[in-house]
């Protein structure tokens, strides 16, 4: 089992680093500025988080690394994307899948009139290693997540949130990745499957060695099973650490957890904060 404690993966992030993004600049339809001089690693076997508010820069940093900027006019104008030390800002999407990176995106983008199982086989068009190879990882599929199993011959269109979330994550999992791109695993979630998600995300991390930078609005989910946290505003990093620090962090608590060492602090609490933030002073 890999060694994934906070500590060791912060770590592995300064000598390790499988995916480096560094000091880029994103520009939308050549003149809206979204991301500036955003820096990041995520290292070999790590859960990296991505932490912000709706609109801080999360899925532009994402679709950045996987090179789906171009599809909505967008474009990394300055700065550096790396894949084990070879830059893949020119690559297409294909060719990344094929190097082991993989997205899942936000609002799961299932195929609604195929089924379960041919979604999940639709992961695997990349691949070139035989039907036996991939009938193993189907069935593995299947193990982490029973219910995919159990829905494999309804339309995707007809299954829950929870259900197409686990169908996107799992038609990932088919192409082989090393490391998975996961965009707002929780968004609109019940609690009780935002926990079970994140628990294979675990599973998958600990058990296959699947790396992942995750993007995610629930910072408190993310920062429990995360190891190391970048913390975007106004699209660019003001924060960054190993997750249990930034767990710790009063800014952190107070801004994003809701709570100060007086306790839980109001909604008016959090917007007069949000105008005094000591980071972005």
């Amino acid at each position: 089992m890999l060694d994934t404690t906070p500590e060791t993966t912060a770590a592995a992030a300064q000598t390790d680093a499988l995916l480096e993004v560094n000091n880029i600049e994103v520009i939308y339809n050549h003149v809206i500025l979204v991301l500036k001089g955003v820096s990041l690693s995520v290292p070999k076997g790590g859960i990296t988080a991505l932490l912000g508010g709706n609109g801080a820069g999360k899925t532009t940093t994402l679709k950045a690394i996987s090179n789906l900027l171009r599809s909505e006019r967008g474009d990394v104008t300055k700065g550096a994307i790396t894949y084990r030390g070879e830059r893949i800002q020119d690559l297409s999407p294909a060719e990344l899948v094929k190097r082991g990176v993989v997205q899942v995106m936000e609002g799961r983008h299932c195929f609604e009139h195929l089924t379960v199982e041919e979604n999940l086989l639709t992961g695997a068009y990349t691949r070139s290693d035989g039907g036996r190879a991939i009938k193993d990882d189907l069935e593995m599929v299947y193990d982490y997540f029973p219910r995919l199993r159990e829905r494999r011959t309804s339309q995707a269109g007809y299954t829950s949130g929870g259900e197409q979330q686990m169908c996107a994550i799992g038609r990932a999992l088919m192409s082989r990745p090393e490391t998975i791109l996961l965009d707002e695993p929780s968004m609109g979630l019940a609690p009780q499957l935002v926990e079970e998600i994140f628990g294979i995300v675990k599973s998958l991390n600990e058990k296959e060695g699947v790396s992942f930078l995750l993007a995610e609005q629930n910072t408190n989910v993310a920062l429990r099973f995360a190891h190391y946290g970048y913390i975007l505003e106004s699209g660019r990093v003001v924060m960054d650490g190993p997750a249990a620090d930034l767990r710790e962090n009063p800014d952190v608590k107070e801004f994003y957890l809701g709570m100060s060492d007086e306790g839980r602090k109001s909604f008016r609490d959090v917007r007069s904060y949000r105008r005094r933030k000591r980071w972005l002073s």
